[in-house]
């Protein structure tokens, strides 16, 4: 066997069996992607099948693919580092999350999938009229590229770079050109199905990675040493344990007390997980209601477990590495203690969780810009020919944030908290605009307008008066006082014909006996949950 470590500098922690690890789970994943996204002979190609995998994915693919695209670096590395400096109370945006996602499948879903809806500008077009796409069209593209794909490739490589000792650049361009070459023929079907792989081993690798760290600190490798690990922790730092902070705590300002349960973080989740493209994408892709709300649940279940897998090694790195420079380094310290071939699994597994995440938002900058930009403007464009617009926008946006990640995030320590704070000052006027568009009939265009312009700025204006203010209670506030300004324009400023072809004549909110027993589940894991860590 050929030694691939002199191709890597000396400071790396890769062995010779982690680096051929690496080697055959990347041919494998790439042919794989190549083998499910590969079109029927004869079959040509259309932007409904390389964008929304034809309407055909099942919901074991849908729950992987939503769990593989938002669990990417910014997820592990950002919350481990978090929990390396915050503690298990930055585990709210996973659970919460879990609540979150059941509301979206009985609530949101049943709206999008009834009106045929392929993308989140796509839906306000629907409602209120081409101005409203084109503006949140051309900002999600902003956001998708300059904040959401440059941090998924920044802290992914700032994990790969301290295993390996390899220079950023290079590190960002691999990422970001093998995300690219393994979707950018087969479209959304490739990613999710091969996002079913992905999220398999991610939940291996994460499993790994805090039982060996946690019984590393118990003393024995094995469930009494991992139970020991998790008690020593609780009682060197107790107060990395608490899930609700009080005013006294230093951390308050990130996460505000009952706000994490009350407040603005569920303003945050359900622009997230409800009314984002790249997340909402898979859903929109399932073969009906049912599938898509089985998929949701699948997810919900998912993200209860993730802070076991990305909160956890943070916590484990207070005592394993207490001297870290950024806390942002947590998890990939503790992956440099693993041995030898379980090394090679989880730097494969936070690798591909970066390159999956990565991929998928490609494939969303490509369906927003193509469909919802190109497509509208260039009417006489064939269908077929659609696709080949998207592989360009595709490269594009790759190349714009390999060359701008380190700039942007380079000088943050946690980074994670840095693109919730950024993205807070546009979520309230997003959540309000499709809640009162889908619910409320005399919600006008003007109304919609002004409130993604006030909400923006009433964030800005308050994170300049008073920069100390817990963004997540901005956030919040921020939500009732747009709601307050689009109800007011909306009737001050009505349209003055109709522009809505939204409807919810046929739309039922009804879900299956699973389903509700499923959200139930939720509930009660999430009531345990608080009762314990409160």
């Amino acid at each position: 066997m050929p030694d691939l470590k002199q191709y890597l500098p000396s400071a790396n922690f890769l062995s010779n069996l982690d680096l051929w690890i690496v080697v055959f789970y990347a041919v494998s994943i790439f042919v794989l992607a190549q083998v499910v996204g590969r079109r029927k002979a004869g079959e040509e190609a259309t932007s409904k099948g390389y964008f929304l995998a034809n309407n055909q994915l099942p919901w074991w693919a849908i729950g992987a693919s939503l769990i593989a695209a938002n669990i990417s670096a910014e997820q592990i590395v950002g919350m481990s580092g978090s929990g390396y400096k915050i503690g298990l109370a930055i585990a709210s945006y996973e659970w919460m999350a879990a609540l979150t996602l059941i509301i979206v499948g009985k609530y949101f879903l049943p709206v999008f999938l009834k009106n045929g809806v392929m993308t989140m500008p796509g839906f306000l077009e629907q409602r209120f009229g081409a101005s409203v796409k084109y503006l949140m069209a051309v900002f999600w593209l902003i956001l998708y590229v300059f904040v959401n794909l440059t941090s998924i490739l920044w802290l992914g490589a700032t994990a790969v770079i301290t295993v390996t000792g390899l220079e950023p650049f290079w590190v960002l361009t691999g990422l970001g050109i093998f995300a690219l070459l393994y979707q950018i023929t087969g479209g959304l079907k490739a990613v999710a199905m091969t996002d079913i792989v992905q999220v398999v081993l991610l939940v291996l690798g994460g499993l790994i990675i805090s039982f060996l760290t946690l019984t590393k600190i118990g003393g024995s490798q094995d469930l009494t040493g991992f139970i020991a690990g998790f008690s020593t922790l609780h009682d060197r730092f107790p107060d990395h344990f608490k899930m609700i902070l009080n005013e006294s705590s230093p951390h308050f300002k990130e996460l505000p007390g009952l706000a994490v349960l009350l407040g603005g973080l569920w303003i945050m989740n359900i622009s997230y997980w409800g009314f984002n493209q790249y997340i909402i994408q898979r859903a929109l892709a399932a073969k009906d209601l049912p599938e898509a709300q089985k998929g949701i649940a699948f997810a919900a279940y998912l993200k209860l477990l993730m802070p076991l897998i990305v909160v956890v090694p943070g916590l484990a790195a207070l005592i394993l590495a207490p001297d870290l420079a950024k806390p942002d380094q947590a998890y990939p310290s503790m992956m440099t203690l693993l041995p030898t071939g379980l090394l090679g699994l989880v730097f494969v597994a936070l690798t591909f969780a970066v390159i999956s995440s990565t991929a998928s938002k490609i494939n969303s900058i490509a369906t927003i810009f193509t469909l919802d930009v190109v497509a509208p403007l260039k009417r006489d464009i064939p269908d077929n020919k659609l696709v080949g617009v998207g592989q360009i926008a595709a490269v594009v946006s790759v190349i714009i944030a390999i060359f701008t990640a380190e700039p942007l995030l380079g000088k943050w320590d946690q980074a994670f908290q840095y693109i919730q704070n950024f993205t807070g000052y546009f979520t309230p006027g997003i959540v309000v605009i499709f809640a009162l568009g889908m619910f409320w009939k005399r919600c006008s265009t003007a109304g919609a307008l002004a409130t993604i312009v006030g909400g923006v700025a009433m964030s800005a204006a308050w994170s300049y008066i008073d920069p100390a203010y817990p963004f997540m209670n901005r956030v919040g506030w921020v939500f009732v006082a747009s709601t307050v300004l689009c109800v007011l324009v909306s009737l001050i400023l009505p349209n003055k014909k109709e522009v809505s072809t939204l409807t919810l004549e046929g739309v039922s909110f009804k879900t299956s006996t699973a389903f509700n027993i499923l959200a139930i589940g939720v509930v009660a894991i999430l009531v345990v949950l608080y009762g314990i860590f409160w």
